[in-house]
């Protein structure tokens, strides 16, 4: 079998703040782009898996943090936390190894695989 890697991109708008943080401190907002990778074997139909089931599922995760107010959910919301909030909930829905990738604006991200999750 061959093993390959699909992705896929999502976009949300979200809100957050830094507890304690001298410049981050105050609400603002980002576009944070969600990139999803999963690695597995090609299937006897040519697919790992369908980019229409891997995109529901990313988007029904999303639906938490888009247009919200992230401190709401995660109390320390900085790209790091939001990446590894993201990627333990993307693997209860995944049956594949995943890397999620959170960019927060343009230039600054974040990237965990689901195997480094605590």
């Amino acid at each position: 079998m061959t093993k390959m890697i699909l992705g896929i991109i999502e976009y949300i708008d979200s809100a957050h703040y830094l507890p304690g943080h001298k410049t981050c401190g105050i609400v603002h907002g980002h576009t944070y782009k969600i990139e999803v990778t999963i690695q597995g074997e090609k299937k006897e139909n040519g697919m790992v898996m369908d980019f229409y089931e891997m995109k529901k599922i990313l988007k029904d995760v999303l639906k938490e943090y888009d247009h919200k107010l992230i401190n709401d959910i995660i109390s320390y919301p900085s790209v790091e936390n939001i990446c590894e909030h993201i990627c333990s909930k993307l693997t209860l829905s995944f049956d594949f190894p995943l890397m999620v990738r959170v960019w927060e604006g343009e230039g600054k991200w974040c990237e965990i695989n689901s195997e480094n999750l605590k």
